[in-house]
């Protein structure tokens, strides 16, 4: 069963419903040139408003944003800096998920709203 999702990555490559595999490796390959990555949810309303998003900051940190339906729902947290070989696995398993759309995700960061 294909999930309603699709990845979109900082140079406008799409994909659509990608594995938790495929998201792993989407994540594994931010670097500082491609920042970022943007997984819609397109069974609902508006998925431009239904989203989770992960960016890799200067010092390689991971910041993730999640939007359930507008800026009163806006959420972030942030995932320090890791050296080891595994450091994308805690990023990828809160996208993928929220992509299974379980509820796991949402004690897996300490999320914080976002003023925009």
């Amino acid at each position: 069963m294909t999930r309603p999702i699709r990845a979109r990555e900082s140079d406008g490559t799409t994909w659509e419903a990608p594995t938790d595999e495929q998201l792993h490796d989407l994540i594994a390959d931010l670097n500082l040139r491609h920042r970022f990555l943007i997984v819609e949810r397109l069974a609902s309303p508006d998925p431009q408003q239904h989203y989770i998003q992960v960016y890799l900051e200067d010092d390689l940190s991971h910041t993730v944003e999640h939007r359930e339906g507008g800026p009163h729902a806006h959420y972030t947290a942030r995932i320090p800096r890791d050296p080891t070989p595994w450091a994308t696995e805690p990023v990828a398993r809160v996208i993928a998920s929220w992509a299974a759309d379980d509820d796991n995700w949402r004690d897996a960061l300490p999320w914080q709203p976002l003023h925009l």
